[in-house]
């Protein structure tokens, strides 16, 4: 079973089309059940689920981002998508708010059933442009040690300037444990634009991990934000030209999880 925690990540973003340009950070990311979010918060000083501390989770940050519960909001998504089953435990990987303020370019749920294990996977998406989105995609589950996840979809949302719409998406992921995995793929046709990932090691969720991040990433989320400005500053001067914002029909999404054949 999935438990809340805290993971110390590296995040890397690698362009592979174009301008040649390459990021790397570190940041910390929250796993949490959102069920216990208000259990949590009323356990922990540093950290508040709908209140203001050091560090907190806000609802109106995530879902419809209207101060609604998060529940319904994911429950609505996977129902539309046909995978109502997988809503009986729902864990959101975020970056919280540091000091009253977060911005979170991709949040990802992972969905279970009763038996706790993941068959669907929402990617929350927000752009810098103030627009959401949610790719909402199954999973199929295998149970061999060490099994992961390859998910792909068309893309619909329009994220960085510097990609075009006309694109898909591939993603590879394991269930959250000791380490946490994200990669993904952003595709032109079959040339690979960009690669970003995540690999983080896992921290017990408590006042002293929070504490010590507090330290070890200061103004983490503030950083965020102009990191994102400037890296598009850095590819605007390096020649990346400016994508359009059209929309695609006919979207096709799949994943399994398992081996890569």
């Amino acid at each position: 079973m999935i438990k809340s925690a805290l993971y110390h990540c590296t995040v890397t973003h690698k362009r592979r089309k174009g301008p040649a340009h390459a990021l790397r950070y570190r940041v910390a990311y929250l796993l949490i059940d959102v069920d216990e979010a208000p259990a949590i918060s009323h356990h922990l000083h540093l950290f508040g689920f709908d209140r203001s501390r050091p560090f907190s989770l806000k609802t109106r940050d995530h879902g419809r981002r209207d101060g609604t519960g998060l529940r319904p909001w994911a429950e609505a998504q996977l129902n539309g998508a046909g995978l109502a089953e997988f809503s009986a435990h729902l864990y959101l990987l975020c970056m919280p708010r540091m000091l009253g303020y977060a911005f979170n370019p991709l949040s990802i749920w992972y969905c279970t059933d009763n038996a706790g294990r993941i068959g669907a996977v929402i990617y929350e998406v927000h752009n810098t442009f103030g627009g959401r989105h949610a790719y909402v995609l199954p999973v199929e589950m295998k149970e061999e040690s060490g099994a992961f996840a390859l998910q792909e979809t068309d893309k619909e949302f329009y994220v960085s300037p510097f990609l075009g719409m006309a694109a898909r998406y591939e993603f590879q992921l394991g269930a959250p444990g000791d380490a946490l995995s994200v990669t993904i793929r952003h595709f032109d046709g079959a040339q690979e634009a960009l690669c970003a990932a995540v690999s983080g090691k896992r921290a017990p969720l408590n006042d002293k991990t929070l504490a010590g991040i507090f330290f070890r990433y200061p103004l983490m989320t503030f950083k965020v934000t102009l990191g994102i400005h400037w890296e598009a500053i850095r590819l605007w001067i390096k020649g990346a030209r400016f994508q359009s914002r059209r929309r695609l029909p006919n979207v096709q999404r799949k994943g399994r999880f398992g081996g890569s054949d």
